[in-house]
């Protein structure tokens, strides 16, 4: 284990400790807040009945076809805004505008527009990280500087598919990989919000039943296996991936 595992586990373990003796000294009511073993049940019983394996595969169908929509018309609306002028004054301008209102915002209007349903959910989701990842882009190929571009002409790369492939992922790839991680953010937040209101069977429907039933302690693992799932998620396969194409790209050494 290294130092920074065993930093992270022992700093785990203290909250998990001060966790439980707050409950017992402070006297917490379960129905305000659960101690540790009464999360730790309820945890285990919703695996055991598959309640929370189930909420969790919806949320995650739901978020990835969200997220795939959000990250192909992201990328091309920020290489748009990128390459032409006129549309990064006109379509950009509306689009850093929308960045500020809140995804969930759109959701009554979703629901009118193909109600109660899936639907509704990716589609408030998708928008969650759209903005995101299209401001993302437009400014990573923004700040690629030209004579690198010129050089790629001059080499004969052209305007086309290698000159996207070659030289504008690679020189906005840094801040893609910030667009990602953020739009990947918004749209669980997205994703749960829209779960809550429009009935979904995922994890924002289960946090809402919890609501209503009084039972924090179910509540609490919602909460904990969203942080989980966006830690495994974040660590596993982004930061995996940025390394990958860091090396690939030839941007940071592979022996490092």
């Amino acid at each position: 284990m290294t130092a920074t595992a065993l930093r992270r586990t022992l700093f785990l373990i203290g909250i998990l400790v001060a966790w439980e003796a707050a409950y017992r000294i402070i006297g917490w009511e379960s129905w305000k807040f659960p101690s540790l073993f009464q999360t730790v049940e309820s945890f285990y019983n919703g695996f055991a009945h598959g309640q929370l394996l189930e909420a969790i595969l919806n949320s995650l169908k739901r978020l990835l076809i969200a997220f795939t929509i959000s990250m192909t018309l992201g990328t091309l609306l920020g290489l748009m805004f990128a390459k032409s002028k006129i549309m990064d004054d006109t379509v950009g301008f509306v689009v850093v505008a929308l960045q500020t209102v809140p995804s969930i915002a759109w959701l009554p209007f979703a629901i009118i527009w193909f109600g109660f349903n899936d639907t509704s959910v990716i589609f408030i989701t998708a928008l969650g990280a759209t903005w995101t990842m299209s401001i993302a882009t437009r400014t990573g190929i923004k700040n690629i500087p030209p004579i690198y571009i010129r050089a790629a002409q001059t080499l004969g790369t052209g305007n086309g598919w290698r000159m996207f492939t070659q030289i504008l992922i690679p020189g906005a790839f840094p801040h893609l990989m910030t667009g990602i991680r953020v739009a990947w953010a918004f749209a669980w937040r997205a994703l749960v919000a829209g779960e809550l209101i429009a009935n979904g069977a995922g994890l924002g429907q289960l946090l809402q039943d919890g609501r209503g039933l009084g039972d924090t302690a179910l509540m609490l693992n919602v909460v904990i296996i969203i942080a989980v799932l966006g830690t495994i998620s974040d660590h596993f396969c982004f930061k995996k991936l940025e390394d990958k194409l860091l090396v690939r790209y030839g941007l940071e050494s592979a022996s490092k």
